[in-house]
């Protein structure tokens, strides 16, 4: 069987509304107990975010959902409307869907009239969603199954963000006389993450005139089978570390419990995501032949700028080191977008006019949910 080559051949994105400063950020997601977090000031400090983007605005209105969002991304990948006839798939990565169903990415497709009767996949995940997108699409044209094929990571995360998810849990701890504040591995959380979205257009043929990225391989690795859940939402964590799923919790439980906020596990986080990335970094390049030196450019997706240095140093220990200078990451003006960042940064490198043929750009995007990751090398064509 033949394969054939596939490029990403035009990149988008779509950040809602005006960006949100770090001085900002209560003024939209709200107070809760009516006063300032205790820990939103330690946490800017170590993530190193200025800004970000929000779906909702100062009252609290929501201004667009996921689909919207990733369709308006899809639809800025094309001069004319019409054009989004030629796509024969369309596979969109989230880990914040609007509901449960029907799936994220047929609610994309419905916002997209203009396109034919295609195929339409929807990886569910946290951060590597995008990426299981990204590769579905890529092994899709690869195998000849089809020629063009749109693919997107999205969030749209900030209404679990606001206040009113947490309130109820902080009435629930003042009635038990405990300190009236939801706790660092809840609330950490909402300073960290951003709304947003990005496509990319493939095509198993470059563009004929300007630069695309050919994709050269794509891996990924679970080491689910050896830890447990480190972030999750619409679950709570049992002491013997296994989750409880919002469909086993009563309605006021899961109030009085904040069930439906997201949630993140900080000291297994600390423990476990720059080793296990490394160790998978480090099996994905010896299984390529590929030295870290070729690389011309790295893209990881840091969900906090806390991680940088700690990554950058396992890499110098594993043998697979990369100099700062040529990192590319845009987290301080754009936010953790989750699924979306990986798509935020090849976006912003694609049209930052730095590219010249031959350079090779990695990627890494862990995902601490059950600690995922996933890698992808492309070539500028």
């Amino acid at each position: 069987m033949s394969f054939q080559p596939v490029y990403i051949i035009n990149t988008s994105s779509f950040l809602p509304n005006e960006p949100v400063e770090n001085a900002d950020m209560e003024k939209y997601l709200g107070y809760i107990n009516n006063s300032p977090s205790r820990s939103k000031s330690i946490v800017l400090r170590n993530n190193g975010i200025k800004r970000r983007f929000y779906a909702i605005n100062k009252e609290g209105k929501i201004t667009h959902n996921n689909a919207q969002l990733t369709a308006l991304a899809v639809r800025a990948l094309f001069a004319k409307p019409e054009d989004l006839k030629s796509i024969q798939l369309l596979s969109c990565g989230t880990s914040s869907p609007d509901q449960m169903m029907p799936s994220h990415s047929v609610m994309v497709h419905g916002l997209l009239p203009e396109t034919n009767n295609i195929e339409v996949v929807s990886p569910s995940g946290v951060c590597c969603a995008g990426m299981h997108a990204l590769k579905y699409a890529y092994l899709s044209i690869k195998t000849g199954e089809v020629e063009r094929a749109i693919t997107a990571g999205s969030e749209r995360i900030s209404p679990a963000l606001a206040s009113g998810s947490y309130e109820d849990e902080v009435n629930k701890l003042k009635e038990l006389e405990k300190d009236p504040y939801i706790g660092f591995e809840k609330e950490f959380l909402r300073w960290m993450l951003s709304d947003g979205a990005s496509a990319f257009l493939l095509s198993n043929k470059p563009n004929a005139s300007g630069l695309s990225l050919k994709i050269e391989w794509m891996e990924g690795f679970s080491f689910a089978n050896e830890h447990e859940a480190c972030m999750y939402m619409a679950a709570d964590k049992n002491p013997d570390g296994t989750l409880k799923g919002y469909l086993d919790f009563t309605q006021q439980e899961m109030m009085a419990k904040s069930v439906l906020s997201i949630k993140q596990d900080v000291k297994q986080l600390s423990k476990n995501i720059v080793v296990l990335g490394g160790i998978g970094l480090k099996k994905v390049l010896e299984k390529h032949k590929l030295n870290s030196s070729e690389v011309d450019y790295f893209l990881p997706h840091l969900s906090s700028g806390f991680f940088r240095d700690k990554v950058h140093d396992k890499m110098v220990e594993n043998g697979t080191p990369i100099p700062y200078e040529k990192w590319f990451v845009n987290l301080s003006e754009v936010g953790n977008v989750g699924a979306g960042s990986a798509y935020l940064m090849v976006d912003a490198l694609f049209k930052s006019g730095k590219l010249k043929k031959g350079e090779k750009i990695l990627l890494l995007v862990p995902e601490s949910g059950r600690f995922s990751y996933m890698y992808a090398l492309l070539t500028v064509c």
